[in-house]
């Protein structure tokens, strides 16, 4: 999938209007007809199942809610949806080039890991329409095929006071994996259906009760799928990429110099090298296999990127491509800067001294940490509201490291401690307050 990209000065892309909020349309019928019709051979070539069911129409919209494995994900959710009328939460950039066909079909634009506030009451103005409300709480294709870190959602399914419906995928993360470039793999892929909370459930549980649902209902690992249910994938490609996951070589520890290539991935550093089987799993070619399921060895990374923040070695500044997005026209290329990323944040500085951005550890709990982003290349993005900042790093660059630090900071900047340590100028409830009483104890 493509994107439309315009070269532009840095005063020409800030000069540009930010496009004005608009409530989301109502679905139109012909153009949902019309999708689901275009993606009936991709879900004809995954061999596409639907188990379960929607809830009867009479208990009116639904808020449904589905995990995030791969492009497929939507036709899927538009086959089961129809021809039941559905607004989808999209992020920005899926309107560039497409604002009409999507304002057409009732998707709500959102930007991913930012506080939008706009973005419930258009949820709230479609379900008051009769409209079902989809939205992928992960927000972004899981990177080892297990749950990504999605928000606390529980006050929001009260706050709607609709039924809650969960749409689980299988087999959709292991026919197109992020990692592997696009490749397509012949694995089949269904969907559960089911109603997780019924109006009544939401009305009598509490907001931590809803969430500890949540919580169960968004654990799964794809790769245990595969291997428990004999999903094989015996394409030669099936290693190709697998770098951008597993970037941390657990022999010799260098980072960075790991290779997925055909059926294999090696660190170019001390040459140990793993094959991937027809059934996801990896076993050394030579001496131990330190992990042979590819989220453990994700983990194990999580805990080294934890480490080095803890004892303060943990930063990132490189070279960066940059591109600007503040409209639905065209993602704007405006050169080169620098990306930074230690324990107060990002700092990113570029376009000849005009850009200087800096987004805080408590900003965002996660990142939008992406490979192969619309096919140009690996991307790190932060902004704000007024623009999201996308930087293309060189190859090699592990950017799964930088959304797992981003997380694992997130999480130790809850800890008043370390928060008050490590952030000279904040805006954290508890900075102020604890800094007042540490001031008292002197």
């Amino acid at each position: 999938m493509k994107l439309k990209v315009k070269k532009k000065t840095y005063d020409e892309v800030m000069a540009l209007k930010i496009p004005k909020h608009k409530k989301p349309r109502k679905p139109s019928l012909v153009l949902r007809t019309v999708a689901n019709l275009v993606s009936l051979t991709d879900l004809w070539k995954a061999r596409y199942k639907t188990h379960g069911t929607l809830p009867p129409k009479s208990e009116g919209p639904c808020l449904v809610l589905m995990n995030h494995s791969s492009f497929i994900d939507l036709p899927i959710a538009q086959r089961i949806m129809f021809p039941r009328p559905v607004s989808i939460v999209c992020t920005y950039d899926a309107f560039i080039g497409k604002k009409w066909l999507l304002r057409g079909l009732g998707c709500i634009p959102t930007r991913k890991f930012i506080t939008d506030l706009a973005l419930i009451h258009d949820m709230k103005h479609a379900l008051s329409r009769g409209v079902n409300v989809l939205m992928y709480p992960e927000a972004g294709y899981s990177l080892d095929g297990t749950a990504t870190v999605m928000p606390k959602l529980g006050k929001l399914v009260k706050m709607l006071d609709v039924p809650v419906v969960f749409i689980k995928t299988e087999g959709a993360f292991t026919r197109d994996p992020l990692y592997n470039e696009l490749k397509i793999r012949k694995v089949p892929v269904s969907a559960n259906v089911s109603t997780l909370f019924t109006k009544d459930d939401v009305k009598s549980l509490s907001a931590e009760e809803l969430d500890a649902k949540l919580d169960m209902a968004f654990t799964f690992d794809n790769f245990a799928w595969q291997k428990e249910n004999g999903i094989m994938t015996s394409e030669s490609f099936r290693a190709d990429g697998l770098e951008r996951t597993l970037y941390l070589c657990p022999h010799c520890g260098a980072e960075g110099f790991m290779h997925g290539e055909g059926i294999k991935i090696r660190c170019d550093a001390c040459g140990k090298s793993y094959t991937m089987s027809e059934f996801g799993e990896l076993f050394a070619d030579d001496g131990e296999t330190e992990f042979s399921h590819i989220p453990d060895w994700f983990r194990w990374q999580r805990e080294k990127v934890r480490e080095e923040l803890l004892d303060g070695t943990y930063s990132l500044d490189i070279p960066v491509k940059i591109g600007i997005m503040n409209d639905f026209k065209a993602l704007y290329t405006v050169g080169t800067g620098r990306l930074s990323h230690t324990l107060e944040g990002f700092h990113l500085t570029g376009c000849e001294g005009k850009l200087d951005y800096s987004q805080k550890a408590l900003s965002s709990y996660t990142l939008n940490a992406d490979f192969f982003w619309y096919e140009l290349g690996d991307i790190i993005c932060i902004g704000d509201s007024h623009a999201l900042y996308y930087c293309f790093p060189d190859a090699g660059v592990p950017v799964a490291k930088a959304r797992l630090a981003t997380e694992e900071l997130y999480k130790l900047h809850q800890d008043r401690e370390f928060h008050l340590k490590h952030c000279t100028e904040c805006n954290h409830p508890h900075h102020e307050e604890f800094t007042r009483r540490l001031v008292k104890a002197h």
